[in-house]
């Protein structure tokens, strides 16, 4: 039987904030195919995260298929919006939920995590902020559209820069993007689906760059609507979803499996030719170009 075997990798997954989302799953199945896993947590929500995973609010979700339970060889805090600690404004710096952080700038993490643990193999960007998600684009401030795209799309650049240089040769990098990048879908608003769009954009101009420096493979998985935490900010996950359900080809819910069980095939050898792709796992919802439960051609 052909197995996926990480075993002898370390992965650093980059915006896990809770047991809900893509992040966690994939750094799940990472752990679950061998791979020893490091979790960047959004700095703000650090000391959150941490005391529900001390006080076992994670452990159902921690559960492996052998029972025992997902763990990580450590957590650090990240802010993806800042390359170095020199960007750091000072109201920020002086923040209570940042007061008592060092280091958690892009620049700076890389650095922490090649003292503390060496090299790596595998990079994951779960990461996307929009301020202004909820609103129609037209309606939103520069200042907004901009944060999304840095965020959200200039964050795995950045993650890139910085930690491709500590990885080992043939490692693979992973972001995660949204149909709304190559397609309009309204209330996805903020600069988010600019954002996206950039995301892929990005990946396939880094996968020749950092794959002839680096010797690394980069790719991008399109998930379908998922009801995390984070999505639940949109405001309309859950018409999404049922959306979704109606009008895929495949009538089923997405599971956060199924993006994590992509992510562990192309983190591993039997996808070392794969580089610089998008990948949609959406129950086949991106090829259709009709709604077919739409009153219009069903009355």
């Amino acid at each position: 039987m052909l197995n996926i075997d990480l075993k002898g990798k370390k992965a650093f997954v980059a915006g896990i904030g809770d047991d809900q989302g893509f992040g966690f799953q994939i750094a799940k199945t990472l752990y679950e195919a061998g791979c020893e896993v490091i979790i960047g947590t959004w700095a703000p929500i650090f000391n959150i995260f941490l005391t529900s995973w001390e006080r076992k609010k994670f452990d159902e979700s921690r559960k492996l298929k052998d029972g025992t339970l997902f763990n990580f060889l450590k957590v650090y805090p990240i802010d993806a919006a800042f390359d170095t600690m020199d960007e750091v404004p000072e109201e920020i710096k002086e923040n209570k939920r940042y007061k008592k952080l060092n280091n958690y700038a892009l620049k700076e993490v890389a650095k922490l995590i090649e003292k503390d643990y060496g090299k790596i193999d595998i990079l994951v960007h779960s990461l996307a902020n929009a301020p202004e998600v909820t609103k129609p684009l037209l309606e939103t401030s520069r200042k907004g559209y901009l944060s999304a795209l840095s965020a959200s799309s200039y964050s795995f650049v950045s993650l890139v820069k910085y930690f491709a240089p500590i990885m080992n040769k043939n490692g693979s990098a992973l972001g995660l993007s949204y149909v709304a990048s190559t397609k309009a879908i309204p209330g996805y608003g903020g600069g988010m689906s600019s954002a996206k769009a950039a995301l892929e954009s990005d990946i396939r101009t880094l996968s020749y760059e950092a794959g002839r420096k680096y010797n690394i493979r980069l790719n991008c998985i399109s998930a379908g609507p998922l009801r995390s935490r984070a999505a639940k900010a949109i405001g309309m996950i859950d018409n999404m979803i049922k959306y979704s359900h109606a009008n895929a080809p495949l009538q089923k819910d997405l599971l956060a499996e199924d993006v994590a069980y992509l992510s562990a095939f192309l983190s591993s050898n039997l996808a070392s030719s794969i580089t610089g792709d998008t990948i949609f796992v959406d129950n086949g919802l991106h090829v259709m170009g009709m709604a077919v439960d739409s009153k219009s051609i069903n009355d």
